[in-house]
């Protein structure tokens, strides 16, 4: 009996990420999603996710000056970018400009341990340039080169804005970061795992992946919160908004998720951030209105927020434009994306699932002559 979806089907196993939808816990190699969040940093949750263990200074110094001195673009990928429609969907950007990437990449065909770190690190760091680069061209602004002496989340922001971020700005953006880096087989992982296990490139992988997460079922859902609640605009406004909504039989973007049953460990993270970052900055205003949608969505459906919902006003409130948010989303779970083709190479077998046919059988053939309709 097939399953629609593939709901509730087990597709592989991995020793990535375990998401336990009932009790609402998340982990990254056995490690809870909080205290990563809490303790960690991106740059350390990559080398954790890819090599299966925690770095050592040494190893943490190694990888963050590899993905420093991988941020720039290729020549001829920065001139494809200043010359491509400014008004392209950023999704479509980056997916066309990773898969050009590979013509510059003297490791893009093999499939090696060594040779997919080498790319996954190339990855990891340019696209946010990528990202970056084309929200200032599309702006009428020049790109502006990475720089070296910041993190990785503080470079993008950097890059995207013209500004060194606050630290806490920066710490912001990195717990982001942290939460958005693996989920398991979510659909553009797997999408990954797919196209590698026939001994595609990693490049092709990542491409998939993109081409996935593009999809609004997929990515997305945070970039419709934050059009909805600017498109709302007042707190006064929210609990009849949100009610005209249920009664046109409209989803909330945000809410209910395919695994989780309770709430969404990350967004109980990203409420706690999304509240702090409103008291840093003097301005509570998009905070207090996605509490107060929250409230009202709770009370109607009985659904829990997702990881979407709060990081919506997060990503604004940091001076991301809303368009951008899914591709924020590819800069983090390229993390994870690149762990899993990695994990899918290391043991592969040919992913081929088989279909329930339910179609006619022992159909007659009617020659063109005798068809009537």
């Amino acid at each position: 009996m097939a399953e629609k979806g593939l709901e509730g089907i087990i597709a592989a196993t991995s020793s990535i990420c375990s998401v336990d939808g009932l009790e609402g816990k998340l982990t990254y190699r056995g490690i809870d999603i909080r205290i990563l969040a809490e303790k960690s940093t991106f740059e350390e949750v990559v080398y954790f996710l890819w090599h299966g263990q925690m770095p050592t200074r040494a190893q943490l110094d190694e990888l963050s000056s590899q993905l420093k001195a991988c941020r720039e673009l290729p020549a001829p990928v920065l001139a494809a970018l200043r010359a491509w429609p400014k008004t392209a969907n950023p999704m479509d950007v980056l997916r066309t400009a990773v898969s050009m990437l590979s013509l510059y990449d003297k490791d893009g065909a093999d499939t090696s341990r060594e040779a997919s770190t080498r790319i996954a690190a190339r990855l990891t760091a340019q696209i946010p340039t990528i990202v970056a680069a084309f929200h200032r061209l599309r702006s009428g602004l020049e790109p502006l080169a990475p720089d070296p002496s910041l993190r990785h989340a503080a470079n993008f922001l950097y890059m995207l804005t013209g500004e060194k971020p606050s630290p806490t700005a920066e710490r912001v953006f990195d717990i982001c970061l942290i939460l958005h880096a693996d989920h398991e087989l979510n659909a553009s992982t797997f999408a990954a795992r797919v196209t590698v296990a026939t001994l595609s490139d990693m490049y092709s992988g990542i491409v998939a992946a993109i081409g996935t997460l593009k999809g609004p079922l997929h990515g997305g859902a945070n970039t419709a919160v934050m059009n909805m609640l600017l498109k709302i605009g007042d707190l006064n406004k929210v609990e009849g908004a949100i009610k005209e909504m249920l009664a046109n039989k409209q989803r909330i973007p945000g809410f209910g998720h395919r695994v989780y049953k309770t709430w969404d460990p990350r967004a109980m993270w990203l409420r706690q951030i999304a509240e702090e970052l409103g008291k840093s900055t003097g301005n509570m205003k998009w905070y207090t209105m996605s509490r107060k949608a929250e409230e009202v969505v709770w009370q109607e459906k009985q659904l829990y927020p997702n990881l979407d919902f709060y990081s919506a006003s997060v990503y604004y409130k940091l001076g991301i434009p809303p368009d951008l948010f899914t591709p924020i989303f590819a800069i983090s779970r390229i993390s994870g994306w690149t762990a899993h083709i990695l994990e899918q190479l290391a043991d592969n077998r040919l992913i081929r699932p088989r279909a329930d046919y339910v179609g006619p059988i022992d159909q007659p053939y009617v020659p063109i002559e005798q068809r009537t309709n």
